[in-house]
């Protein structure tokens, strides 16, 4: 028999950017541990194929248009996910854009202010949007719940030309802290998510450079990139009761790279 707590039945489930990557490896183990799942992205053909995907696994799915960088689209689509789910029990406040490459060739001297707001805007205003929704819901629904964000090892590491990117996913991560100590006797816990390299279409080009892999997957201990269904067993533990006393950490998934 499976381990009951693990049996996501009777669970609803947010994840922002869950079209592709990490949110769609997240979203479909929560669809086949029996969660509802709404999903959120900014594609319209990536949503429709996420969510042909997510109703073949036999339950209750949806995918909708959303910017979560619009303060007043992300208040407006998350009422539209909690009319459609009934209420939201887990939000992975998974959305994020990547540093544009060409705009930092200068370095972060040359980095231009509308650079910077494009990462901030998405990676921690966006999450804001999310996550303050979110614990607004579940504290007025007095049943407790999950956030989670998806931050990176640019929180802990520092990568050059990155700095916008960086800023944002550390300062998630004092975020989810900071909600986990205020919401918890309210029954809210809060977790922070650092993926390392993972192949996903925001990475695609940089895992698929041969210098790249040359000079990096050497120094990843597991011998290969990260898949987004290496994320289906934290969300499937992050939206089930096993994780109710399990509260304001940072769990590292990256083959170790970060220890080599």
């Amino acid at each position: 028999m499976p381990y009951a707590p693990f049996d996501l039945s009777e669970k609803a489930v947010l994840i922002t950017g869950g079209n592709s990557g990490i949110g769609l490896g997240m979203a479909e183990a929560c669809a086949e541990a029996g969660a509802s799942v709404v999903i959120w992205g900014t594609n319209p053909d990536k949503n429709a194929a996420a969510e042909e995907i997510l109703l073949s696994k036999g339950g209750t799915a949806k995918a909708i248009l959303c910017n979560v960088a619009d303060e007043a689209e992300t208040a407006e689509k998350f009422a539209e996910t909690v009319d459609f789910l009934g209420h939201v029990d887990a939000c992975f406040a998974n959305a994020g854009v990547s540093s544009n490459r060409r705009a930092t060739k200068d370095g972060f001297a040359g980095m231009s202010t509308e650079e910077w707001r494009r990462v901030l805007d998405v990676n921690l205003d966006g999450v804001f949007f999310t996550l303050r929704a979110a614990a607004k819901h579940m504290v007025e629904r007095g049943h407790g719940g999950s956030l989670a964000v998806t931050s990176s090892l640019a929180a802990i590491m520092g990568q050059a030309r990155g700095e916008h990117y960086g800023a944002t996913k550390g300062a998630v991560i004092a975020m989810s802290r900071a909600l986990a100590v205020e919401y918890g006797k309210q029954g809210l816990r809060s977790n922070a998510i650092l993926p390392g390299w993972i192949e996903s279409p925001m990475t695609h080009n940089t895992l698929s450079w041969d210098r790249f892999q040359d000079a990096v997957l050497p120094r990843v201990p597991a011998g290969r990139w990260g898949e987004k269904e290496d994320f289906g067993g934290i969300a499937v533990y992050l939206v089930s009761d096993a994780s109710r006393y399990h509260s304001g950490d940072t769990f590292v998934i990256d083959g170790a790279y970060s220890l080599f």
